[in-house]
């Protein structure tokens, strides 16, 4: 059954939170860094416990490996830390959580393939795909299969089109008019240039709502230039235009790959505006040889920061665990667990239930709780799988972001 497409404004989404949150107890959703090796002691627990319990077997899918890795390895992550955690507290009444990640490449007949592997395995909810083309068609099999889908960074208005699927992140249109009003009502710039990607639903599913909500804010759009996959390495033309025509920011709905290219070429041209992105420009301080000094000063609309407080204790335990700082991605994925952990209290499934009977279990579950997570406190979601949290931007300051 397919779901109404609904966008709703960033006001109207802090308002359903605020009005929503009341009603469910909080998800524990709190990281704690343990030691790398688990004791003998806890993997007999932990045996004890899954022989009583079961096992809930969740699929993970994103990019592994190319271009897009940085996510899909972060959700990868993000999922495995949670259930590590979970498990490790007792699992959800008894029951262990076990992930398993395959790789999509970005790729949607890649992402079928993967969804088709992990069915074979055994899952019976699904945390992704993590981009939004593959979750868009691997949306389509769930729908088919009756198959739980929460993406963690599926943002495009289609990925949660069914009454099956839910997500973590800001859907795109509500990404670009909350940039849009966060960039008026902090005062940051009056012209405004976007360059954006005409062949990614999530860059111009962004861009167009930016585009409306600008006017509201009294910015005007004095430059608004597209590139598509196939011509994304030179940006001279869309930077000259830009400069041209007194752009003081430059909005970048895009994703952290491009970004980087960019900043190099702005930097070349000696053109210095405010850049500004969204959670697709996460990662950016991660991109092999690029001289992180060019980012400096760089927003983008993220719901976490490492240097948060509430974020410390996950930020130990992942780095402890993969040798690395987590980004947006892997906090997306870490809610996404302990949502489905809620959930399944509140609708008290249990393993030995079919893939289907969870899927129906699940969905009005979703609307009924509410977890403090990562990306946001008093969390809810509507039936139409959209979540209710405040935005947040955050700006690199000497290598590191800063919330503002």
């Amino acid at each position: 059954m397919k779901k109404k497409l609904l966008s709703f404004g960033m006001a109207a989404m802090m308002a359903a939170s605020l009005a929503a949150c009341g009603g469910s107890k909080p998800a524990e959703t709190t990281a704690a860094a343990g030691d790398a090796e688990t004791t003998a002691a806890a993997e007999g627990a932990e045996t004890e416990a899954a022989a009583e319990g079961g096992t809930l077997k969740v699929g993970v899918i994103g990019p592994l490996t190319g271009a897009g890795a940085a996510y899909g390895n972060a959700v990868a992550n993000g999922a495995e830390l949670a259930a590590k955690e979970i498990n490790e507290a007792g699992g959800i009444n008894g029951m262990m959580i076990e992930t398993k990640a395959e790789d999509d490449e970005n790729d949607p007949e890649k992402s079928i393939n993967a969804y088709n592997t992990l069915k074979d395995w055994g899952m019976q909810v699904l945390d992704g795909p993590t981009t939004s083309k593959p979750c868009i068609a691997v949306g389509a099999e769930a729908e088919a299969d009756n198959m739980f889908l929460i993406t963690p960074s599926g943002s495009a208005v289609e990925c949660v089109a069914t009454d099956n699927a839910f997500r973590v992140c800001f859907a795109d249109p509500d990404q670009g008019t909350a940039s849009a009003k966060y960039i008026g009502e902090n005062k940051l710039a009056t012209k405004i240039a976007i360059i954006y990607d005409s062949s990614t639903e999530y860059s111009s599913g962004i861009r167009e709502a930016f585009v409306a909500e600008a006017a509201n804010q009294g910015l005007e759009i004095v430059a608004d230039e597209a590139f598509t996959a196939d011509s994304n390495t030179d940006f001279s033309v869309q930077l000259d235009k830009a400069k041209d025509a007194g752009a003081e920011l430059v909005f970048l709905p895009i994703y952290y790959q491009e970004a980087s290219i960019i900043l190099k070429q702005a930097h070349d041209k000696e053109f210095a505006p405010i850049f500004f992105g969204c959670d697709g420009m996460d990662g950016i301080l991660s991109v092999t040889n690029f001289d992180t000094s060019l980012a400096e000063g760089l927003m983008l609309l993220t719901p976490f920061s490492t240097t948060e407080e509430s974020s410390k204790a996950f930020t130990e335990a992942y780095v402890a665990a993969y040798g690395i700082e987590p980004n947006q991605f892997a906090a997306d994925s870490y809610d996404a667990i302990y949502a489905i952990k809620a959930a399944v209290e509140q609708a008290g499934v249990t393993a030995d239930m079919s893939a289907s009977d969870i899927c129906d279990a699940l969905k009005p579950a979703m609307t009924e709780i509410s977890i403090d997570g990562l990306t946001g406190t008093g969390m809810v979601w509507n039936a139409n799988g959209e979540p209710n949290k405040a935005p947040k931007a955050v700006k690199i300051v000497n290598g590191e972001y800063e919330m503002q």
